[in-house]
């Protein structure tokens, strides 16, 4: 007999609270994504706890989980270069904040600064 993984309701760590509307809010808080000229992203050089290699991270989107996705793919494929998005951030391998800043700009992200 084959166990599965008991399939657990997305909560997004939230085990309990007294607020009736706390899952909600939540829910709302994801559904809508702020046009481009409206998100306030800063775009920073990091290198914390990654032997010395710089990384260059994308910080402060507003939006659904899916579009922050579809905003990362295209930056790293503008910039020619790997990376990933976690916890809301797009990581980008190198050091490619001129690069990221512009492409941004292009696109009608006008509040986007470097760090």
């Amino acid at each position: 007999m084959i166990m599965g993984k008991k399939q657990l309701p997305q909560t997004g760590g939230l085990v309990y609270s007294t607020n009736p509307d706390a899952m909600r809010e939540e829910a709302r808080a994801q559904s809508n994504t702020l046009p481009p000229a409206q998100q306030k992203l800063m775009v920073m050089l990091d290198t914390r706890a990654r032997a010395g290699k710089a990384v260059t991270l994308v910080d402060g989107f507003e939006g659904k989980d899916e579009d922050l996705e579809i905003l990362g793919k295209e930056v790293k494929t503008h910039c020619g270069t790997g990376g990933s998005v976690k916890d809301g951030l797009i990581i980008v391998q190198g050091d490619h904040r001129d690069k990221v800043v512009q492409w941004l700009h292009s696109k009608g992200y006008t509040k986007s600064r470097k760090k």
